[in-house]
């Protein structure tokens, strides 16, 4: 996962401040070192990590940091709060026409996930905004460039204007906004043609399809994966074309995330969308200082809350909620809950952004491999009604069955049955706001120390909360 290098270093030299009683102008020094060095070998710009360094050092200089209460958390604090400016400080929302439809016109260079993001971003609206968007297939020169768009578009139900590889690019979508014109459609995706590199021929293309629909919205589509030569790529299109905006691509791969954090500061332009995942779905907005935490290893709950209110049923949540409590969760509930988890993306990435795992030594010896959730849930799916219904009844010979019909070993069977118990005593622990069963499961140490307590802390008071709400209410329809 992007960062993840980057993290880790960072992680270590803050923790190295913490430990020590006082912070003195040389240990400043050498966290400094340390911070510059991790920068620079995640691929950030020189100039963005020399500007960076030396506007941390002088904030975090000053007598009344490193002599004041918890000066390295408040050198942490400077840290986040310049990763955050870099990044943008804060989250920029697409432009929108005044009427309909708003234009936005997809570039980038071949093979960065232009046609795919269009479609993620089609689908973003749709679910969002209960938008009509319409696609324009303007690349006429990659081979299959159409084919993929029409692909993408059935996917998640959006039409396609397309006029073949024969007709001029500009002509295509002159003849398709004057479709969308007719059809009422909010937004139209131009997804037009990339180059394996910037040319004169397709710079020339792009803006006078630009002069033609004054677009709302110019979206570079730029793969994290290509480091440095990212940043190039972004200066060369905002030269020729004023881009508004910038989608990175592939961030969940093997990346180093320097594009991230030197974009905006190199071309002053947003990042406005990251796209995490090969789904449809996986298309999210960008906060600077949500990524800034998860940079830091400070996690990023808030977007952890989103993607749960996304994916999970409030009702259903609740349900499951009362029945941990009860102790009454079986293997059905079970398998509704791994298809809710899953649908949120990798489980890694999921646990990552709680506090303090990024690079959670608890976390690195999870076996996180996604077989696994086919392998539990075809033991599941082994058992008879009643087995889920029941957990208790999983006697050896039961055991035995499961393992024959499920075409996993016995071990397995016996694991995945021990770790349910596990679970469920752990979360009836939680629900009922008593801690220890998270501790436990952390090895007497909760996620992100302090910050990880508090947090968990204040879920334990929600949870508590929440419950004595509902027992009011129902005092309150007893009586009536």
């Amino acid at each position: 996962m992007a960062f993840e290098g980057l993290t880790e270093r960072l992680q270590k030299a803050m923790e190295k401040l913490r430990r020590k009683p006082k912070v003195t102008e040389a240990d400043l020094r050498e966290t400094m070192r340390e911070i510059r060095l991790a920068l620079l070998e995640a691929d950030v710009n020189f100039t963005v990590v020399k500007d960076f360094v030396k506007t941390v050092r002088e904030k975090a200089a000053g007598a009344e940091v490193l002599k004041g209460l918890n000066p390295a958390q408040q050198i942490v604090k400077i840290v986040n709060d310049e990763l955050t400016k870099l990044m943008g400080e804060e989250a920029v929302p697409l432009n929108k026409a005044a009427h309909i439809p708003t234009v936005i016109m997809m570039v980038g260079l071949q093979g960065a996930g232009k046609t795919t993001t269009a479609g993620k971003l089609a689908l973003r609206l749709k679910n969002e905004d209960h938008a009509r968007p319409m696609f324009i297939a303007a690349d006429v020169y990659r081979p299959a460039a159409i084919t993929q768009l029409q692909q993408v578009a059935a996917q998640i139900d959006v039409p396609v204007f397309e006029k073949g590889t024969d007709v001029d690019p500009v002509e295509i979508v002159r003849e398709g906004m004057e479709v969308a014109k007719q059809n009422h459609n909010d937004y139209v995706i131009i997804d037009t043609a990339g180059r394996l590199q910037i040319d004169e021929q397709l710079m020339d293309e792009l803006a006078n399809i630009k002069e033609l629909v004054h677009p709302d919205e110019i979206l570079l589509v730029i793969d994290s994966m290509t480091g440095q030569n990212a940043v190039n790529t972004a200066q060369g299109f905002d030269d020729k074309l004023d881009i508004t905006g910038v989608v990175l691509t592939k961030l969940d791969g093997d990346t180093r995330g320097g594009a991230a954090m030197s974009i905006r500061a190199v071309t002053g332009k947003p990042i406005k969308f990251v796209g995490e995942g090969e789904k449809m779905s996986d298309l999210d907005v960008f906060h600077p200082d949500r990524m800034a935490s998860r940079i830091l290893g400070m996690g990023d709950m808030m977007t952890l809350i989103e993607k749960a209110q996304k994916n999970f049923d409030e009702e259903q949540a609740q349900e499951t909620m009362d029945k941990m409590r009860e102790n009454t969760f079986d293997y059905n509930d079970f398998l509704a809950q791994m298809d809710q988890v899953t649908k949120m993306g990798p489980l890694e990435n999921i646990l990552k952004m709680m506090p303090g795992m990024a690079n959670n030594p608890a976390l690195k010896n999870v076996n996180l491999d996604p077989k696994q959730f086919a392998h539990i849930k075809a033991i599941v799916l082994s058992m008879t009604p009643a087995e889920r219904e029941n957990p208790d009844l999983m006697n050896p010979s039961r055991r035995r069955r499961l393992a024959a019909g499920s075409g996993r070993p016995i071990v397995e069977v016996n694991r995945m049955i021990k770790q349910f118990n596990q679970m469920r005593k752990m979360m009836k622990q939680v629900t009922n706001g008593n801690m220890s069963g998270m501790q436990n499961l952390f090895g007497g140490q909760m996620p992100g120390g302090k910050m990880g307590q508090m947090a968990m802390s204040r879920m334990a008071r929600k949870m508590k909360k929440d419950k004595a709400k509902r027992i009011k209410k129902l005092r309150k329809l007893r009586k009536k």
